[in-house]
């Protein structure tokens, strides 16, 4: 059975280096939007800081490279939190966007690897941790446009701690970032391992209910894109319920969409 496809999404060339040695990605030469390194099954996208560069770096990565089932997408990074040592790994129990109030909440299905935080995504480096979570500038980006493409439990954020009370933020340098995500190695290796795993208990779609969907209603190219994607999430948290798509019944592939997105929200809630 082949590997699961896993994306992972890092702001920084210095985030980024230990895992395109480890996992021996290659540069994509064919596009120059962002700086994506790829493998057979892993997709490295280099995104740039702040939460629009991290949306149009998932959403540009996921369009030119899409895959055939639910991916694993892991958004690999560092963070500031006001006591925690230089170095510690957490993974997200819950993702505070600072300027919307929104909440978003990574379903924990397996045991991370790490410890979990809470992590507040703010649109500037702060200098002054008012709160005990965790500080970045892309999670909350990464994990509203991520969950347009996979399912909430193989979304994931790994956060190293760079900065602290007593280390801030504007004293930060990029070696030392690339020396943390060394050492961080084995934990990030083992949660995509386990996310993986997850992954390939997903099903792939049944074609014949794919195509006879597609043949009973109108859809465009995105929109098949978009139903292939749904079914497979639909299908990880679903189990064997069966799609009833008659109450009420749709018309065009837009309303069909919208009936999946409603019954998968209702089935594992992803954030508000």
């Amino acid at each position: 059975m082949p590997k699961p496809s896993c994306y992972f999404f890092a702001a920084l060339p210095c985030e980024a280096k230990p895992l395109i040695e480890h996992f021996k990605l290659k540069k994509e030469l064919s596009v120059s939007a962002f700086t994506i390194y790829r493998s057979a099954n892993i997709t490295l996208t280099v995104t740039g800081l702040g939460k629009s560069a991290m949306a149009a770096g998932v959403g540009y990565t996921l369009a030119l490279f899409p895959a055939a089932a639910l991916p694993v997408m892991l958004n690999i990074g560092i963070a500031g939190h006001k006591n925690s040592a230089l170095g510690t790994v957490f993974s997200a129990q819950k993702i505070i966007d600072h300027d919307s109030s929104r909440n978003f909440y990574p379903q924990l299905v397996s045991s991370p690897p790490c410890a979990t935080q809470l992590i507040t995504t703010v649109s500037q480096a702060q200098l002054n941790y008012s709160t005990d979570t965790l500080y970045d500038m892309e999670a909350s980006a990464f994990y509203e446009t991520a969950i347009r493409f996979s399912s909430s439990e193989l979304i994931q954020c790994i956060k190293i701690i760079s900065d602290n009370e007593d280390h801030p933020s504007t004293q930060i340098k990029p070696a030392q970032v690339s020396a943390w995500l060394t050492k961080a190695l084995p934990i990030i290796d083992s949660y995509y391992q386990q996310l993986g795993e997850l992954a390939s208990l997903v099903t792939p779609t049944d074609i014949s209910e794919f195509n006879e969907m597609i043949s009973q209603s109108r859809f465009s190219s995105n929109e098949k894109m978009q139903l292939h994607s749904l079914l497979n999430k639909r299908m990880l948290l679903a189990n064997d319920k069966k799609l009833d798509l008659t109450r009420p019944a749709p018309a065009t592939g837009k309303e069909i969409l919208t009936l999946l997105r409603n019954e998968i929200d209702a089935l594992a809630f992803g954030g508000f």
